[in-house]
């Protein structure tokens, strides 16, 4: 009897654990699909440009355009509509992403304070500001950053979340993407293929650069942050229904202000606290990583007293 259970108990539980691998390992394959696809059509597209714009450059633009267009097709294979993509009706949305917006500044301006502080960032004194030339920065990086968010949040907690939730837990939908957006955005290469060395196979000795970089240690204090925006973006689109709004507008706030910052500000290489940054981008770091632990652990125990 005990035997029988125990039988019934592994086919039930063996399939559901494939399924789920299945279901862990899609977007890596649709990442692997677009990074091939575009080496396939950077190297068409050679002859056309010559050496004006670097083969990796090229297989890397396009590979995030490939990735923006499997929206439409992951949409209709997971019957995914707009709504639980994440987008809510025009007016809301557009008052989400001022939310959002708002949210993103209040989140990340601590972190500039204490690392302005702590003397990690110094002014550069180098540029003069003008009132117009700072009203033109801060439009252009406003813009940028807003585009960068269109692109990525529709992704990764558009598609991938959606798509994920349908067929992991919840939080393991949440650390997954979490964790393919970190990794994503250290799967390049700084190889550079000379354009009379192009072969059709070169880019995958660019795929191959891109993953073991992957694997660098010096990556890891700038990865941790990064997947804890990507837990913190989740968090919040999972709580909010049609909630995409939200994290584009978080986003964008986020971009923002670290463009900004490296205009106005230089990092400090000799400073005591430098360890508190990465050299990614001199803000996302070990500082960035407590603190979004904390604001989500603080967010979580709010949510428990207020249930209680």
């Amino acid at each position: 009897m005990t035997e029988n259970r125990k039988t019934d108990l592994s086919a039930f539980c063996f399939p559901s654990f494939i399924r789920s691998l299945l279901a862990a390992l899609v977007p890596l394959l649709i990442v692997l699909a677009a990074i091939l696809l575009s080496c396939i059509i950077g190297y068409l597209m050679m002859p056309l440009i010559g050496e004006q714009l670097p083969f990796r450059k090229i297989v890397s633009k396009s590979t995030q355009l490939f990735l923006v267009l499997s929206i439409f097709p992951a949409m209709a294979y997971l019957k995914i509509n707009r709504e639980a993509l994440g987008f809510a009706e025009r007016s809301l949305f557009l008052k989400q992403l001022l939310q959002g917006f708002a949210l993103g500044f209040i989140t990340l301006i601590p972190v500039f304070i204490v690392l302005y502080a702590l003397g990690v960032h110094v002014i550069d004194e180098t540029k003069t500001w003008t009132a117009g030339l700072l009203a033109k920065k801060l439009i252009l990086e406003l813009l940028l950053a807003l585009i960068i968010s269109l692109i990525e949040e529709p992704v990764f907690r558009g598609i991938l979340l959606s798509g994920l939730k349908k067929k992991l837990p919840i939080i393991a939908a949440i650390l997954l993407s979490a964790f393919y957006y970190a990794a994503l955005h250290f799967l390049n290469s700084k190889t550079e293929i000379p354009a009379q060395e192009l072969t059709l196979f070169s880019g995958f000795k660019l795929l191959g650069a891109a993953f073991a970089n992957l694997l660098n240690p010096e990556i890891l204090p700038a990865f941790f942050a990064l997947f804890m925006v990507g837990v913190f973006l989740a968090t919040l689109r999972t709580k909010v229904k049609a909630g995409l709004g939200l994290c584009i507008g978080c986003h964008t706030g986020w971009v923002w202000q670290i463009k900004m910052s490296k205009s106005v500000f230089n990092t400090d290489l000799n400073s005591d606290y430098l360890f508190l940054v990465s050299p990614y981008d001199g803000v996302i770091g070990p500082l960035v990583s407590a603190w979004l632990m904390v604001a989500l652990m603080g967010y979580f125990v709010y949510q428990r007293l207020n249930k209680s």
